[in-house]
């Protein structure tokens, strides 16, 4: 934009000079001999056609001789009849005003001067920041699946929630989300639901599963799955060796970026412990360390090490990774917490920005039993795809901070989640009763589906669930013989009969490694096909997210359930909410109801 109000005063200011140095009326040069006769004859001819003006000419014809070869000299003008005639030529008359005056009909112009309307002023560019970059990796949704074709769905759990509070920030900022931007699992497990813990930590988790009809087809049911792990207070927590990877490129100058990071790290802060150790590295054109491994109880120190930080240069994320990475190592706490927790826009721009070369880094960390979690800032050039996938690849969760209560709510209320693992590779595996079931869908994790061999293999990696945390998985399944099949029956096959555990809608099985450990554990258990009458709270809640999830993916399979009506869903389910954020969301489905385009009433009448 500077450049652009350059370019205009440039060109004002050369218009003002072609103003001045425009075309001025000359007086003609004295005629003399035959020159002076057809002039005069030409005069006369004229006066007989034009009447003479009222005023003496300015200036006269002076004859001259036909061999005079002088020049001749300028005319002059007459003087005011208060000025006596000097010698001396006057000085050349001022230019006229640059006033427009209407032309006689049949005047001949001199050149033309140019105007404002005549120059083509060059188009405003768009600066870095006005072009949006995000990055969001394209999935489809989980389809339809014939429980005759497909009985067996196999996934891995997921802790994120980094897309609900990045939709959370285009929200309120007044714009729908792209559709890539909405994981329907990370609205779902944004929420607390209130599931029992297990009895003791034998079990790391215990596991919740509920029936009853969906909210947007009676003639569907939706099959809740929760798990909920132990819960461990915070002075249980083992020492933690913690190093904060804090992208300070040029990218992270924004309000939205570094200063709130380094408010947000703030919170933290007050909450570490004299066993607890901590680091800073940061990255931009280079990687350096900003604070080596400083006792958790040296606040002032960490502080002021927060306070230095600055943003300028360009994003070497790859050589920020593996120096944090060596500050962990020379860290490391046995039997304690080692993370690395990487703080950024995601906007890798040199050095290593291959994401299967950063994959393999990670993991080859990873298996020294440092985890790398991933936070989110900003907009513009957020990167969420490269985020989630090094969280992914790292044994961590990624989440987005859109607001220093997001930023407290994840590095202090929730931090025995966020940083302590009491469950690896977390997979789960239902089997469908095809004489229960006809077809099934299960909403979202799309991200974490696995093949049906994967769930026996421990050498397949799979997501972690950190302590007190809770995971919710929601199928739509539809029961044998029900009127809301969306899939035609095959003209050749036939419905399958019971083969035993009729009364069972289906197996559920679940594999875990508790940390430190190589081999899996596994926990079986049979769902009852007895639907409830009416979902519970917790299950009506759920609905409702899943629903605003699948909405703002455009409502694909909700039967044309909209906003209004999910909003009611969700307001009639919000029970115990002291931290407000259910009231926040019956808040956001009303603003994206508002931000929506209708649909037409009559298409046909639309169309004309």
């Amino acid at each position: 934009m500077k450049t652009n109000t350059l370019w205009r005063s440039v060109l004002m200011a050369l218009l003002v000079m072609l103003a001045g140095c425009g075309h001025r009326p000359t007086a003609e040069p004295v005629k003399t001999g035959h020159a002076a006769s057809a002039a005069a004859t030409q005069n006369d001819q004229s006066a007989r056609t034009t009447p003479a003006p009222s005023t003496r000419p300015l200036q006269e014809t002076v004859p001259r001789a036909a061999n005079d070869t002088t020049l001749p000299s300028p005319p002059r003008l007459p003087p005011p009849p208060y000025v006596q005639r000097r010698a001396t030529p006057p000085s050349p008359p001022a230019p006229p005003p640059m006033v427009a005056a209407p032309l006689a009909a049949g005047k001949r112009m001199g050149p033309a001067m140019p105007t404002m309307a005549s120059i083509i002023m060059p188009p405003n560019q768009p600066l870095p920041g006005d072009i949006n970059t995000e990055n969001y990796t394209h999935r489809d949704a989980n389809p339809v699946r014939l429980v005759s074709e497909h009985p067996v769905s196999t996934f891995s759990i997921d802790v994120d929630t980094g897309a609900y509070t990045n939709v959370r920030r285009m929200l309120n900022a007044g714009r729908l989300p792209p559709a890539d931007a909405v994981r329907a699992e990370e609205f779902i497990n944004y929420f607390d639901y209130h599931y029992a813990p297990p009895a003791n930590r034998a079990q790391p988790f215990s596991v919740i599963t509920e029936l009853a009809p969906a909210p947007w087809n009676a003639q569907r049911q939706l099959l809740l799955v929760g798990i909920q792990g132990y819960r461990v207070p915070k002075a249980q927590i083992p020492a933690a060796n913690l190093v904060f990877l804090i992208d300070t490129s040029g990218s992270m100058n924004e309000p939205d970026k570094l200063p709130l990071l380094k408010a947000s790290l703030k919170q933290l802060v007050r909450e570490l412990r004299k066993q607890d150790r901590v680091a800073i590295v940061t990255y931009a054109g280079s990687a350096g360390v900003a604070l080596p491994s400083t006792a958790g109880d040296q606040h002032a120190t960490i502080d002021a090490a927060i306070d230095s930080l600055g943003a300028g240069g360009s994003t070497n994320g790859g050589a920020g990774i593996e120096l944090a990475y060596a500050q962990a190592g020379q860290g490391f706490i046995k039997d304690g917490v080692n993370r690395v927790i990487l703080c950024t826009d995601g906007d890798f721009n040199v050095g290593t920005v291959d994401e299967e070369a950063l994959k393999t880094t990670i993991e080859d960390h990873r298996k020294s039993g440092v985890a790398l979690t991933t936070l989110g800032f900003g907009e513009g050039n957020y990167n969420d795809a490269m985020a989630v996938m090094l969280a992914d690849v790292g044994n961590g969760s990624h989440h987005y901070i859109d607001n220093l209560a997001e930023g407290r709510r994840v590095l202090v209320d929730e931090m025995s989640a966020t940083l302590l693992t009491i469950a690896r590779d977390v997979k789960i595996q239902l089997e469908f009763n095809p004489a229960q079931v006809q077809e099934y869908r299960l909403i979202g994790y799309e991200k974490r589906l696995l093949k049906r061999e994967d769930f026996n293999n421990d050498q397949v990696d799979a997501g972690e669930i950190g302590a007190g945390a809770n995971v919710t998985a929601i199928y739509e399944i539809t029961p044998a013989g029900s009127a809301g099949a969306r899939i035609d029956p095959l003209r050749y096959g036939g419905r399958a009969e019971p083969q035993g555990h009729g009364n069972e809608l289906g197996f559920l099985r679940l594999r875990y490694k508790l940390p430190g450990q190589s081999a899996s554990r596994l926990i079986e258990q049979p769902i009852a096909a007895q639907a409830e009458a009416e979902a519970s709270e917790r299950l009506r809640w759920a609905a409702a997210v899943a629903a605003f999830a699948d909405a703002l993916r455009g409502g694909k399979y909700l039967d044309g359930y909209g906003y209004r009506q999910i909003a009611q869903l969700a307001n009639g389910a919000r029970g115990q909410d002291a931290d407000g954020y259910r009231a926040g969301f019956v808040q956001l489905v009303k603003l994206a109801e508002g931000l929506a385009t209708p649909a037409p009433a009559n298409p046909e009448t639309f169309l004309r």
